[in-house]
């Protein structure tokens, strides 16, 4: 069963509102905005990966959930499998205080369970935030004639995985995108209040995009050539659409993609300003269903890869 098929059978279960219907970062639950994500060895991260910045992944990757409800973090609960190897754990727990003191996040507790000598590591965590008092934006807002933005630039770690696995020359840029993502938790909260719809690219910008046009019930076009593509990459990959198609379906990014007004664009851009972070309008919502793309005016096909899925 595949991870569309699972969680469109957990729907029939997950019927209060606070669930919004499976198909958003979080559940919203009053003002409170909750969110649970994994990360497992071979999967999300590589058996040599460094444990501290396992951890540093583990609570970045739920703390960009709660950046894209514009929240704010109150708390994480963590999961934890015992791996046997005592330095492991401790370099891993000195990461997870690293990241939680960066942010300024409390541990309020979990759980630790013990796995079978050699079986892949594998981590839960639990991020609990504060909504916004505008409201916490849901993927499903998307409205025809919105313009859609992202943050950062896209397809930094993807290249960073391949630098990682050595098929690349490595670059620090890079590196640091895959191991340690950042999430955009001070934009988000500036920018909820103006903002029709809005989501963290994990699993790719292509996927995520189709996943909001799908929850707003629209149609999606993204200009593939306006897709910012950083300095760092530019210097192992060339400038052409397979590169942007490669960069746009990676995953890992953990940036901010979201949907306001055209006439918003100046104050979407005085947020970015204030908060030091680049933005960048990458495409355009109308009538239908899906996403397409546009590669400097002409339509080109959709991969048939949209980017990550278990």
């Amino acid at each position: 069963m595949s991870e569309a098929d699972f969680i469109a059978r957990l729907r029939a279960i997950a019927t209060d509102p606070a669930a919004r219907g499976l198909a958003d970062d979080t559940a919203v639950l009053g003002d409170l905005v909750l969110t649970h994500d994994m990360i497992v060895e071979g999967v999300h991260f590589l058996p040599d990966d460094r444990p501290q910045d396992v951890a540093w992944k583990l609570v970045a990757v739920n703390l960009s959930d709660i950046a894209a409800k514009g929240a704010e973090p109150l708390g994480v609960l963590i999961g934890y499998s015992l791996s046997g190897d005592a330095a492991w754990d401790a370099a891993f727990a000195a990461g997870l205080d690293e990241v939680l003191g960066r942010y300024a996040v409390p541990l309020l507790g979990g759980d630790t369970v013990g796995i079978p000598a050699g079986a892949p590591r594998s981590f839960g965590l639990t991020a609990i935030g504060k909504a916004p008092a505008s409201g916490a934006p849901a993927r499903s807002g998307v409205r025809p004639g919105d313009q859609l933005w992202v943050t950062g630039t896209i397809g930094n770690a993807g290249v960073g995985l391949a630098m990682r696995l050595g098929e690349i020359d490595a670059n620090e840029t890079c590196l640091a995108a895959y191991r340690r993502p950042l999430p955009q938790l001070a934009f988000g909260q500036a920018i909820a209040p103006h903002v029709h719809a809005m989501m963290d690219i994990s699993d790719g910008l292509l996927i995520d995009a189709e996943r909001m046009a799908r929850a707003s019930g629209c149609d999606i076009t993204l200009m593939i050539e306006a897709v910012p593509l950083s300095a760092a990459l530019l210097s192992v990959r060339p400038d052409v659409l397979d590169t942007r198609l490669a960069a746009a379906t990676a995953g890992d990014d953990y940036q901010l993609l979201f949907a306001a007004d055209p006439g918003a664009a100046a104050t979407v851009r005085d947020v970015a300003a204030q908060t030091g972070i680049a933005v960048t309008p990458v495409g355009h919502a109308g009538v239908g269903e899906g996403i397409g793309l546009v590669h400097k005016a002409q339509r080109v096909a959709l991969p048939v890869r949209l980017g990550f899925m278990h």
